[in-house]
């Protein structure tokens, strides 16, 4: 195998529930290192002793598989190969192109002694036959693009570059690791973002959506992309698209909004938007309308926008969210009354309240930013977190962090 980069956050997760009775689901948009997870876990068997006769490791999208169309040759080919004695470790990637996959799956649990690892770049690997047959027995691992401390270990930066330029370069390109190739061209880049985001749209998507309008999909992600850490409604989209003629509909129904609805969903199923829905702090409850959608990662929206410096603090918004998602919590926007805090992150024994801004140092910038959090009556952790390198690290109680520090802070 060719030297792989470690992501050792992942690898802990697989290697933590390895042998244990669960199908390991690692999921994820396409290219964004799931492949090579399963390959370092690979490595990680053979390093601990598991003989190559125990591990089968298959790629489906390989041509080398193409007479395994359909669960039933899929599982006799594998059954023929997995060893009578001991364990035997399963390791499927892009398992998604075998029809029905889940049948087999759940046949092999049943009739060998294996352990299962699988990929797929879609959540129809987590669709609804898949949740009956399996429920309850099956552990997914979301894999996310680069982390900032993970980009600065994939990346060789010359000594007189600083955290704020390596950054920059972050915000820039996001974090997918295929662009370590590109050495930070901006042409090579958008070309090789480009590629991946026309393979999700098309193969993840409208492949499976058969109705789908390629144009209307790509003017939902624009409208999306244009307004990260904004509040959006599908009837408001819905109303946009129809005053511009996009969709189709009779003025004072709400065709459009549904429209719009399942084709955001579409994005959400394919690993592109994650949702985030709104929190009433004070009344602790969930709200139904009006969340809003992040993008899964920062070089797609350059890519497909431009990058512009105007648009930093819903950038940093973008970036507050992803890591949060990765310290796996759940994560909600707060409503406190009229105002609302950019994020309420929870675990079972935790909770955060986090406002994300540019800069703190304008007066009124850092009134805004404070009344919301100051409102908030329980006493759980408060944090600010900008790019100003400030002296002030509290205000009454409230933390306020230099965004970098808290990126790489020891989780």
């Amino acid at each position: 195998m060719t030297e792989l980069i470690n992501r050792p956050e992942y690898l802990t997760q697989l290697i933590q529930n390895k042998d244990v009775d669960l199908v390991k689901i690692v999921t994820g948009i396409r290219r964004c290192g799931k492949s090579s997870l399963l390959d370092l876990f690979h490595q990680y068997l053979s390093d601990s002793g598991v003989s190559d006769s125990h591990i089968i490791h298959m790629n489906l999208e390989s041509l080398r598989y193409r007479e395994l169309s359909d669960y039933l040759t899929f599982y006799d080919y594998v059954s023929e190969r997995i060893s009578g004695d001991g364990k035997t470790y399963l390791i499927f990637d892009e398992l998604q192109v075998i029809e029905h996959w889940e049948k087999a799956i759940e046949s092999f649990r049943l009739d060998f002694d294996v352990d299962i690892y699988i990929t797929g770049s879609n959540a129809y690997l987590l669709s609804t036959e898949f949740s009956t047959l399996l429920s309850g027995r099956y552990v997914e691992i979301r894999l996310l693009p680069l982390s900032f401390k993970e980009f600065l270990t994939f990346y060789e930066f010359g000594p007189a570059i600083s955290q704020e330029e390596k950054f920059q370069k972050y915000l820039q390109f996001g974090g997918m690791p295929i662009l370590r190739e590109y050495r930070f061209s901006e042409t090579g880049i958008n070309q090789a973002l480009e590629g991946i985001y026309s393979t999700v749209v098309l193969r993840d998507i409208l492949q499976r959506n058969n109705q789908a309008d390629q144009s209307m999909l790509q003017k939902i992600v624009l409208f999306l992309c244009s307004n990260i850490g904004s509040i959006t409604s599908p009837n408001r989209i819905g109303s946009v698209l129809s005053s511009e003629g996009v969709i189709q509909g009779r003025k004072g129904n709400n065709i459009a909004g549904k429209t719009v609805d399942k084709y955001i969903s579409m994005l959400h199923s394919a690993f592109v938007f994650y949702p985030v829905g709104r929190y009433d702090v004070k009344g602790k409850q969930l709200l139904k309308t009006l969340g809003k959608n992040y993008i899964i990662d920062i070089g797609f929206r350059n890519m497909l926008l431009g990058y512009r410096d105007a648009d930093r603090g819903h950038i940093l918004e973008n970036i507050v969210f992803l890591e949060l998602f990765r310290r796996n919590y759940r994560v909600y926007i707060g409503k406190v009354g009229e105002t609302e805090v950019d994020f309420v992150a929870e675990k079972p024994n935790d909770k955060l309240y986090i406002q994300v801004t540019e800069s703190m140092q304008s007066p009124e910038t850092r009134e805004r930013e404070l009344k919301s959090l100051r409102m908030i009556p329980d006493n759980y952790e408060k944090i600010i977190l900008s790019m100003d390198r400030n002296y002030i690290n509290s205000y009454d109680g409230i933390k306020s962090l230099y965004l970098i520090d808290w990126l790489l802070e020891r989780v």
